[in-house]
């Protein structure tokens, strides 16, 4: 048996596309399992970028299968496009992606109220506007549309009609929008189904069927732990389970499938749009991350906020998903700085705490030590022995602080640029 499952550490956009191409080798089929397009995992190969929405990025390996799990909830129109583009560039992707017949699907009328509600609300979210979080609202009010139902489409346009009656009157009453007829979301439905109809399957009895006939599994996340709608940061998170619960609900894998879990998490941290960041660096330091680092969003645009490692969130982190190893990436971005902060704990109302205070991280303080930083250029260093002394010993420091061992360490966006920690 070998399943592997990937989790984003911190709040998202820590590399996981990358390292996930980087893992693909070892495995024969990558399974996204949660999220949307709000996602956006960003591949380099031969210095060409990728960036992959909703097909996940092991794609790439064209000798490897992708599924789309059940727990995603997927834009046609955007997946349609992705392909499309895919096999522009060669790939043969509606021969080796398949799609959950019971994964949600995002319309138009989704993306209107998830905008309508970011004007609505008093204080910003900082949603995406994709519409993610009400497609997953209509899934949990049993009103959502799946994959699977463009098979019955006089049974399918019954369901569509019936939703509208209730989101054009939220749409025109409340927030005053413009609202949807039958006939224009049935003309996305059905050239989904035209498209992609031929890749709908049933994908959990696919993936138990593949486990029992000896196949690699490599479960794939959007977003990060400190993203997740119940053990995040609440109501600045996304609107699904980017954690090990949501790998196997977004599946249909049991526990037992799982061998390892694998955490993926920057050198220092990021995070878009609003939402509490203690270890947040303002001014020059987070300036510099944000320039050094490339960091701005792959779906939005936006930059990141920058800050300094927090220990305490990859603990908590590692307590919730059981990570067996983490993956640290993107090393060489500090390179320059002549100080490097760590927080190691926090103080609340003055007391120390050694956990991530997450319903209490608008007051927390975090406790910082501070390392020697490196001016060397790590770009282009093949293993651990090449890295200079200060660099090796923040790598000891953190992994001494996180209680898991950092397994594989990048220092740039090439495949190239990815070794063993050893």
């Amino acid at each position: 048996m070998s399943c592997k499952v990937i989790i984003g550490t911190q709040w998202g956009d820590e590399g996981k596309a990358k390292m996930i191409d980087y893992y693909t080798r070892d495995s024969d089929i990558v399974v996204r399992y949660q999220g949307g397009a709000n996602a956006g995992h960003t591949v380099v190969v031969k210095d060409k970028k990728y960036i992959f929405h909703l097909v996940p990025s092991g794609i790439l390996h064209k000798d490897k299968q992708c599924v789309i799990g059940n727990g995603v909830v997927v834009d046609p129109l955007q997946l349609i496009n992705e392909i499309e583009s895919l096999e522009d560039e060669g790939y043969d992707v509606r021969k080796r992606v398949f799609i959950s017949d019971a994964a949600h699907l995002i319309l138009p009328y989704h993306k209107a109220y998830d905008e309508a509600m970011e004007e609505f609300r008093s204080k910003k979210i900082g949603t995406t506007v994709r519409g993610i979080g009400p497609s997953y609202s209509d899934k949990c009010l049993r009103i959502g549309i799946r994959a699977g139902d463009v098979f019955d489409m006089k049974r399918l346009k019954d369901k569509v009609a019936l939703v509208l009656k209730l989101k054009n009157l939220q749409l025109e009453r409340i927030f005053k929008k413009e609202k949807f007829s039958v006939e224009e979301i049935m003309t996305i439905l059905k050239k989904f189904k035209k498209e992609c109809g031929g890749m709908i399957i049933n994908t959990q009895h696919f993936l138990h069927d593949s486990i029992k006939n000896g196949e690699r599994i490599l479960l794939e996340g959007a977003q990060g732990y400190a993203l997740d709608i119940d053990h995040g940061t609440y109501p600045y998170v996304t609107s699904s389970n980017p954690t090990i619960g949501g790998a196997l609900m977004g599946t249909g894998l049991n526990a037992f499938d799982i061998d390892q879990v694998i955490g993926i998490m920057k050198a220092y941290v990021t995070r878009v749009g609003e939402g509490p960041f203690p270890t947040e660096a303002p001014g020059e330091d987070g300036d510099r991350m944000r320039v050094n680092g490339s960091e701005f969003g792959s779906t939005t645009g936006r930059p990141r906020r920058c800050g300094w490692f927090d220990a305490p969130l990859i603990r908590e982190t590692a307590l919730i998903n059981g990570l067996t190893s983490i993956a640290m990436t993107k090393l060489d971005v500090l390179s320059g700085f002549k100080k490097i902060k760590v927080a190691v704990s926090y103080t609340v109302d003055g007391k120390k705490v050694d956990y991530f205070p997450v319903n209490n991280l608008h007051k927390a303080e975090p406790v910082y030590k501070e390392l020697e930083g490196w001016n060397t250029d790590i770009s282009q260093c093949k293993n651990k022995s090449e890295l200079p002394v200060n660099a090796r010993k923040y790598i000891d420091f953190i992994e001494s602080h996180i209680g898991v061992p950092i397994a594989i360490i990048s220092v740039g966006p090439g495949r190239h640029s990815t070794f063993k920690n050893k």
